[in-house]
């Protein structure tokens, strides 16, 4: 009862009338014997009522059991008067509480437990048994609180309750999502351990015979006695210990303590993009011959430079970044984070090409930096969306002064051992780039970054780094010069990040002739997926305002599959890649972006609820464009032709061809030639203007007159029935993994039915779950939580989640007029 009656105190102080609670949740797990247990089951959740509920909870509130990672406003209708704004994606943000009921095993009454937050949005508040333990306004950060002074032991259960509140709107550009929508852990160790984000590892010589491997340990002594110990860290590979060194500490009371071992790895095997291979540290601290703690680090060893006329060189190899943006949304899933989700956007993402991610705007979900560095993507890893200066009225500017610090250092702490890591990005287009203020506060994270990690380059994305009537006169650097971005200009950085203006890239090294070069954001090119006016037109641009939808062509708000609109700002996608590829010093660029996400519309008008920057969309299906880098960015050879082969007969159709490792390409229509087709100079397509005939289009490319690849297009039929393509039969049992259903509408020969816009109901049997629906429609308002969506195009997509049981799940499709189609996925 004292507890209750603490917690209503903290309560009562923040202004919040409280209700005494009478809690009676069944035991959810006992942790017992793990440094860090998944905390994520059996969690209680309650979302305020804007109208009915006061701010608090109560023995009456209504609670729904779930589990985490979880985000309310994505199971919310899209609202076009939404707090949040379009660039919110249109879904409410709110209040809400989340409260488990746990116990802790009686053994470890004498360790240190902490609950650890990967990430809570936003402005989340904590309280174990009635304690209050603290608030973290920031949603993308990780966190954690000791909660060893107020637990229960033994059989006496204990609650945690979580406050979420994401109720001040707008307070972001893009959709956050609401609630704990990261991994949570329980952490147990001996009150003698390795502190929080407690091991860095840096290679600071690397060769081909040997590399040093540096590691800087902090360690903690919670006991109220000093401790002598034995500090151990052994280097694995795989399972194979490498070497290890051991050393003798005696640790104060109450005390940290920070330990310096240098390692020799031998013949080392180097961490790249195309071989991202790892080593695991394993750091145990012993007392009397008994290790009462084990903390072990995943690292790489490389060694890299960005050089001012190669750009950037691995392993003293010259790699080009091609890198795209990607906000954290994971489309129908929202903002929850799902390992596997990602691991799916990151692998159709490799399939294209992509050896880089930028992390826009924010700290990432670590699961993300931990695929990138067994996947192999050149990082960056950005901090912050705005400092001082708001872009909204409740944006983290509120938060600046207070949490600023305490954030950039936390996420560097973090996420330096990440191999994958190789730029801090300290800010996007922050607004003080043109003021006196800017290179003061970008002077000070620099030096916030460079305390703690030594090893990477700082940039910024500056929108443009140095104005684009530069253009013109290509002046020299002169650090006062108004033409150029205050920050670029002040010398805080290591590395200059432009966003767009990449008609400015070719003169950088007369700009800024001492610093290297980035694309931190670039393009901004639009499609619908599917969508495409029969003849492009290269000169059609965003017309007149780019916050205002098109006149012309598109009452419903869609844009064009070729590669044709743009926004004022940036470019065609191909415009942008050319100016890249030319120059050796420009060492790469990021792409807005990667995938389609879900907010920040643009054109920024309803009914448009999501991006159309995305070389793939929303649902994870690529884009045309997507095809172009494919046969720019990988040794895989391509042949893709588009648009569909369904239109009015004796219409003009423009026909595009992406191709590689082949000198022309002929296409037939229907058995005849219509023409042969090369690239000229710097092109990265060919095009045929024709008219339509029913039929076949087929394209035939050759190297030396040899045939290399054919790829053909047919005419659809009237729509007949459902394919369904999942993108893994079998997934694991454990209540998290995903299996990713395609569902094509095709006629009766299997053709996909190019403009089949069939609703699709969706009934599921067996061990799992639908999780998602999604066709990847930028205008669409239906929900991504429902049993029935609406293709775009001929296609949709449908995810299906296990249990926490082995056994089939059975998936069936159906819609008016076609034939149900039924799939089976295996959980085990």
């Amino acid at each position: 009862m004292k507890n209750i009656r603490n917690f209503i105190q903290v309560l009562s102080l923040l202004g919040i009338t409280v209700l005494v609670m009478s809690y009676t949740g069944k035991e959810k797990e006992t942790i017992c014997n793990s440094r860090k247990t998944a905390f994520n089951l059996g969690w209680s959740f309650h979302l305020n009522d804007s109208i009915k509920d006061k701010d608090t909870i109560n023995s009456s509130t209504a609670w729904r059991t779930l589990n985490l990672p979880h985000d309310w406003s994505i199971e919310g209708k899209f609202d076009e008067k939404s707090a949040a704004g379009y660039g919110g994606g249109a879904l409410n943000g709110g209040l809400g509480w989340y409260k488990k009921t746990f116990k802790v095993a009686l053994e470890n009454k004498e360790k240190i437990t902490a609950i650890v937050f990967d990430g809570v949005y936003k402005n989340s508040q904590v309280w174990i048994n009635g304690h209050y333990l603290g608030k973290r306004p920031n949603g993308y950060i990780g966190f954690q609180y000791d909660l060893s002074p107020y637990l229960n032991y033994g059989d006496k259960t204990n609650e945690i309750i979580v406050k979420v509140d994401n109720s001040k709107q707008p307070n972001s550009r893009w959709y956050s999502g609401s609630g704990i929508f990261r991994n949570v852990w329980l952490e147990t160790t001996d009150k003698l351990h390795v502190d929080q984000w407690g091991t860095y590892i840096t290679t600071p010589k690397v060769t081909a015979d040997k590399a040093s491997v540096k590691i800087e340990t902090a360690v903690k002594n919670q006991n109220s006695v000093s401790k002598n110990a034995i500090v151990t860290t052994a280097i694995f590979k795989n399972d194979t210990k490498v070497t290890s060194v051991t050393q003798n500490i005696t640790i104060a009371a109450n005390a940290n303590q920070v330990l310096n071992q240098d390692l020799i790895v031998n013949s080392p095997i180097l961490w790249s993009d195309e071989k991202p291979e790892l080593y695991t540290a394993v750091t145990t601290i012993s007392i009397d011959n008994k290790i009462v703690d084990e903390y072990k680090t995943s690292f790489g060893i490389r060694y890299f430079k960005f050089d001012l006329n190669k750009g950037f060189l691995l392993n003293g190899k010259q790699v080009k970044i091609k890198g795209v943006c990607m906000h954290h949304d994971l489309g129908p899933l929202g903002s929850a984070i799902n390992t596997r989700a990602i691991e799916r956007q990151l692998e159709i993402l490799k399939e294209m090409g992509v050896n880089g991610i930028r992390t826009s705007h924010n700290p990432p979900a670590p699961e993300l930096l931990d695929l990138c560095d067994k996947m192999g993507f050149i990082v960056m890893d950005e901090a912050f969306d705005m400092w001082k200066k708001a872009k909204n009225k409740f944006d983290y500017s509120v938060d600046w002064d207070k949490w600023h610090v305490r954030d950039l250092q936390d996420q560097i702490l973090r996420d330096r051992n990440h191999p994958s890591i190789f730029m801090w990005s300290i800010g996007n287009e922050i607004p003080e780039q043109w003021s006196d203020e800017g290179p003061v506060i970008a002077k000070e994270l620099s030096a916030i970054v460079k305390k703690l990690d030594t090893t990477r380059l700082v940039t910024a994305a500056m929108n443009p780094a140095v104005n684009m009537k530069i253009d013109e006169v290509t002046l020299q650097f002169e650090k006062n010069d108004t033409y150029f971005n205050k920050i670029a200009a002040s010398g805080a950085l290591d590395i200059i990040g432009y966003n767009y203006a990449h008609q400015t890239f070719e003169h950088h090294q007369k700009n800024f002739p001492n610093v290297p070069f980035i694309g931190a954001e670039t393009t901004s090119a639009l499609e619908t997926r599917g969508y495409y006016d029969a003849v492009s037109d290269v000169n059609k641009k965003w017309p007149v305002r780019w916050d205002k939808k098109f006149t012309e062509g598109n009452p419903d708000n869609t844009v064009s599959a070729y590669d044709q609109v743009q926004t004022p700002w940036g470019s065609t996608h191909e415009a942008t890649w050319k100016v890249i590829k030319k120059h050796d010093f420009l060492s790469g660029m990021y792409i807005w972006t990667g995938f389609d996400y879900i907010g920040e519309p643009t054109p920024y008008e309803w009914p448009s609820i999501s991006s159309y920057f995305g070389i793939v969309d929303l649902a994870g299906f690529p884009k045309d464009v997507y095809y172009m880098y494919q046969s720019e960015w990988t040794n895989k050879t391509v042949l893709h032709i588009f648009p569909h082969w369904n239109w009015t007969e004796g219409q003009n159709v423009d026909v595009w061809a992406y191709y590689n490792n082949a000198d022309e390409v002929e296409l037939f229509l229907n058995g005849k030639s219509v023409g042969t087709r090369s690239k000229k100079g710097d092109d990265l397509h060919v095009m045929w203007r024709i008219p339509f005939q029913a039929g076949t289009l087929k394209a035939v490319s050759r190297k030396n007159g040899k045939t290399v690849l054919e790829s053909e297009i047919k005419t659809a039929g009237n729509s007949s029935q459902l394919k369904l393509t999942a993108d893994r039969s079998t997934i694991k049992a454990d209540g998290y993994d995903l299996s990713f259903i395609t569902v094509d509408i095709t006629d009766a020969n299997g053709v996909l039915s190019p403009k089949a816009n069939n609703e699709i109901q969706f009934s599921l049997k067996g061990n799992g779950k639908i999780v998602g629906v999604c066709s990847g429609d930028p205008v669409s308002h239906e929900s991504y939580k429902g049993s029935k969506h609406t293709a775009l195009n001929g296609k949709c997509l449908v995810v299906v989640q296990s249990a926490a049981k082995s056994g089939k799940i059975e998936l069936t499709a159906q819609a008016n007029g076609l034939k149900q189609k039924t799939i089976i996925i295996t959980a085990k």
